[in-house]
Order: structure tokens, then sequence, then C-alpha cells
């Protein structure tokens, strides 16, 4: 079992997919990763020795932000961000799509899929007496 930063990497797969598991390593990364600490990208994580485990956690913890570091840089962006008050702080602040994206129809992801239509407003109406 292979443990780097506190995440359990998946033992089945390829070594090269196992590393994106961990937030902020893409596949682009991973391969980087793997080249500089010489282990083939097709063998599976279960077959690696003690001393490709070693090379392999040194090179990520050495070289490479991941998981809580990324995190807490990645908040302290958006938080700066909001503090100034600039139009990218302003949509984060708001729960708003930041990079230009129209909100007219397509923005549920960001807003949280809150369906805003005037039939879902509308009250019924009066029943005949």
């Amino acid at each position: 079992m292979l443990r780097i930063e506190g995440i359990i990497i998946p033992e089945n797969k390829q070594i090269l997919f196992s590393l994106t598991s961990i937030y902020g390593i893409g596949r682009f990364l991973a391969l980087k990763i793997l080249k500089e600490s010489n282990i083939d990208i097709m063998r599976k994580v279960k077959d690696l020795t003690e001393q490709e485990t070693g090379d392999l956690r040194k090179v990520i913890e050495g070289n490479y932000k991941i998981e809580g570091e990324l995190r807490r840089e990645v908040l302290k962006n958006i938080k700066r961000l909001k503090e100034i008050k600039c139009w990218r702080g302003l949509r984060h602040a708001k729960g708003l799509p930041v990079r230009g994206q129209k909100t007219r129809k397509n923005s549920r992801t960001v807003r949280g899929n809150v369906r805003r239509t005037i039939a879902s407003v509308r009250k019924a109406a009066p029943a005949p007496k």
C-alpha cells in the first residue's frame, strides 16, 4: 500500500493513473514525476519496490505542492481577490462564474443547480367556488 501525503494510492492501476488521485497531480505532471524518478509508466503500483516508492515520495514531496498546501494556496489567492474587490473576487463572493461565462442559461454548476423560472415563482390559481 503506497501512501503519499496521507493519500492512499490505488494499487491495481498503472502508476501513471494512480498518481492522478492526488489533488494537484494530473496526467502531465504524473508523467514528469515518473521520468524524474526513473519508473516505467506501465508498471502497476503493487509491483513497485521499496526503493522506487521512496524515490517517488521524495520527488513528489520535495518538488511539488500537492493536497493541503496547494488547497491553502488556492484559497489564499481567492481571499486576496475578494479583499481587493476586483471583478474576479466579487464573482467568487457572489458564487457566480468567474471566467466570463454567460449566466442567463448555463451557470448551474456554479450556482448549485438553482432553477429560477417564472413557473416556479408563480402561485397556484385560487380554486373556483
